[in-house]
């Protein structure tokens, strides 16, 4: 069964470089192999990592997604301690939620499109069915939406 996954930094930081990115990627397809799993593409960036991976259909992707991001948040952030200063208020690397879908091998570049997190210029930031969000001392901060309000005919993309 081919797989996009995409996992998410704590808090969205921007925490990832080039060579935490490489580390992760040694890591996550050494943990994919122990899962009788072939880890096809990785394609990480600053806040999120996206993956497509061949996996045995009788396997649970929950459990090989909690393998992968709990190895890899211990590794990086033994060989790491720069990434301290991102985890310190939770004691983790990686958001509790994570994104799975069946691709039928299709390759990244294809589904790029499933996870608008790795393309901000397609998010539009929709008004309510009230108007535009307000500017008091309760509005959400910018760039921050609370996504498209149903019926306001707004498709989240622009």
């Amino acid at each position: 069964m081919d797989t996009h996954l995409v996992f998410v930094s704590k808090f969205r930081h921007k925490v990832f470089t080039v060579w935490h990115l490489t580390r992760m990627e040694a890591i996550m397809r050494h943990v994919c192999a122990g899962f009788q799993a072939e880890l096809v593409e990785f394609n990480g960036e600053n806040e999120h990592v996206p993956l497509l991976g061949t996996f045995p259909p009788k396997m649970a992707v929950a459990r090989l997604v909690n393998s992968l991001k709990g190895v890899s948040s211990r590794h990086l952030r033994q060989e790491f301690p720069d990434l301290v200063r991102h985890y310190y208020q939770a004691n983790k690397l990686w958001s509790g939620s994570y994104f799975a879908g069946s691709v039928g091998g299709a390759p990244l570049s294809a589904v790029k499109h499933l996870h608008p997190a790795a393309e901000p210029s397609r998010i539009r930031h929709c008004p309510g069915p009230d108007g535009p969000p307000s500017s008091g001392p309760h509005s959400r901060p910018e760039g921050r939406s609370t996504g498209p309000h149903p019926g306001s005919g707004c498709s989240g993309t622009r």
